[in-house]
């Protein structure tokens, strides 16, 4: 006799569904996180130099792009974004559902 198998949807932000603090930062911080490590992948920058590109020590480069996001601030993150030439834009606007949201175009 074959098992059912339950399925649930997710929310849309996996960090709420596994019960996490902070989903909506956590998922600003991964989103920002995952934009800052492709560019650093696409130029061919090894920890070193992505480091010095980012003002910060080859093992906290190591930390970033093993998705160590605990050891980074949201602000942190914002400021290697804008290093390697990406505009953040934050908009705020009335909500029905409060919270933070990560939009971001593939460059």
């Amino acid at each position: 006799m074959p098992r059912k198998i339950t399925v649930e949807e997710g929310s849309g932000n996996v960090f709420a569904d596994i019960g996490l603090p902070h989903p909506e930062e956590a998922l600003a911080k991964a989103e920002i996180a995952r934009q800052v490590n492709r560019i650093l992948t696409r130029r061919k920058l090894n920890q070193v130099q992505a480091g010095a590109l980012l003002g910060i020590a080859q093992p906290r480069v190591s930390d970033l792009s093993r998705g160590r996001l605990g050891k980074f601030s949201l602000e942190k993150l914002l400021q290697f974004a804008r290093l390697l030439g990406i505009d953040v834009e934050i908009r705020m606007r009335p909500s029905a559902k409060p919270g933070l949201k990560v939009k971001t175009k593939a460059a």
